[in-house]
């Protein structure tokens, strides 16, 4: 990935990304208005077999909702996440991705 696109990924991250997961397994999850279909498909670019859900219609807002989980979170996103300097742009964020991975062993 080039730099632009990791910079790209990592601020989308930053700003709207959840860290997580249904108590089974880790997710990476991005949730936004429909408006930005074009850089939903650049996230499924950039992350090749990631999932775009939606969209969606609730209370009034339209969204569609980019997931990361299994073995593209295990072996793509977390080794690409772990080789940028989240830890040093945003500690909320960097706090809530190492939550993720110590909670499900990454």
């Amino acid at each position: 990935m080039a730099t632009f696109e990791q910079g790209l990924l990592l601020g989308v991250l930053i700003g709207e990304g959840h860290f997580g997961g249904d108590g089974k397994q880790p997710h990476v999850t991005v949730r936004m208005h429909t408006k930005h279909a074009g850089l939903f498909n650049t996230l499924l670019d950039l992350c090749p077999g990631s999932k775009l859900y939606g969209p969606y219609e609730h209370g009034g807002r339209s969204y569609y909702q980019w997931m990361v989980r299994g073995q593209v979170l295990r072996e793509q996103l977390v080794p690409q996440l772990d080789a940028l300097p989240l830890q040093s742009i945003d500690h909320h964020v960097y706090d809530r991705y190492m939550e993720m991975k110590q909670r499900y062993h990454l």
